[in-house]
């Protein structure tokens, strides 16, 4: 049996030392090496100075295009290089033209059997008076719907890239920032102007999307003419009283129903047209307002779309958030 020995002559031994070595309680350093009170190391100014003129004379070494054959070479070479190739792009686009066949021509391949049927079945097989219309909301709306939304992810890369955080105040509240250092202060001419003006801007805007389908028209200049109306609303009367009605969680929520619109209605074209189905929904009578079949919904998809990204790229560019 073991004996507890007195704690003096346990600290003496050898296990006592790796105990205390491995808990950190003690510095193997100790009392074994001399120790200095560590000073603020001070440069004196004139190595401060020497080394200022030695940055200064690298950075004029390297960019001493006159005597830096380096970089004075590889400038000349990529003008070289910009120039040949500029000339081989415009050499092989006139090689390319010299190909195409003469403007005009019957046999050209543009007066196929594509361009004939829009101009020969269009009205049967759309409704639409208007050529144009039918073929991109009917025909080609697969393709329309691409550029729906590649405007709709325009504007939310916009939204991304020009974002102005909100500033906050000492006691951690929005601090809004106020619109009219960005405009006129209350310009009689143009309120005047904007109040006589914006109600039949918008009212043609709407109904050059109505009649998108029986005449000249349709989403995509129907909305250009209701973004307009509210720019010029917006110039005149500033944001406190646009937001009354139009502000950025409007914008997102009427442009995600109105693609969502789209994608269901020419979803449900797509489906019956590919398993050859009968449409049960009518095309009406050709030169009515409510004719055509989907291209009325779809126009009116495309025009808020449209009206609302124009007055939101408008919005940002100006001042970074609404």
């Amino acid at each position: 049996m073991s004996r507890k020995i007195p704690d003096s002559e346990y600290e003496k031994t050898l296990s006592f030392r790796l105990k205390r070595w491995l808990d950190g309680t003690k510095d193997a350093f100790v009392d074994t090496v001399e120790m200095q009170e560590q000073k603020e190391f001070v440069e004196d100014d004139t190595t401060v100075i020497n080394r200022e003129i030695e940055r200064q004379q690298r950075l004029y070494r390297l960019y001493d295009h006159a005597n830096n054959w380096g970089i004075s070479g590889f400038e000349k070479l990529y003008r070289i290089f910009c120039v040949c190739f500029c000339i081989f792009l415009v050499v092989m686009l006139l090689i390319s033209v010299s190909y195409l066949p003469s403007y005009g021509q019957p046999e050209n391949p543009v007066n196929n059997e594509v361009s004939q049927r829009y101009i020969e079945n269009g009205l049967q097989e759309t409704g639409a008076v208007n050529i144009v219309t039918g073929m991109i909301l009917d025909y080609r709306a697969f393709d329309t719907l691409g550029e729906s939304h590649v405007l709709f992810i325009a504007t939310c890369t916009v939204l991304i890239l020009l974002r102005k955080d909100k500033k906050k105040d000492e006691w951690g509240n929005d601090i809004e920032e106020s619109d009219r250092i960005y405009e006129p202060k209350n310009d009689v001419i143009l309120q005047t102007a904007a109040r006589v003006l914006v109600p039949p801007i918008i009212i043609f805007g709407i109904y050059v999307i109505l009649g998108g389908h029986i005449g000249p028209g349709g989403g995509f200049s129907g909305g250009a003419i209701i973004g307009a109306g509210l720019i010029l609303y917006l110039n005149a009367f500033g944001f406190e009283k646009t937001e009354r009605f139009f502000t950025g969680k409007t914008y997102k929520v009427m442009s995600v129903c109105a693609l969502g619109c789209y994608c269901l209605a020419k979803s449900y074209s797509f489906y019956t047209g590919a398993n050859h189905i009968e449409s049960i929904i009518p095309l009406g009578t050709p030169g009515a307002i409510l004719s055509s079949g989907l291209i009325l919904i779809l126009n009116i998809c495309v025009g808020i779309v449209v009206g609302g990204t124009m007055y939101t790229f408008y919005v940002m560019f100006r001042k970074g958030d609404y």
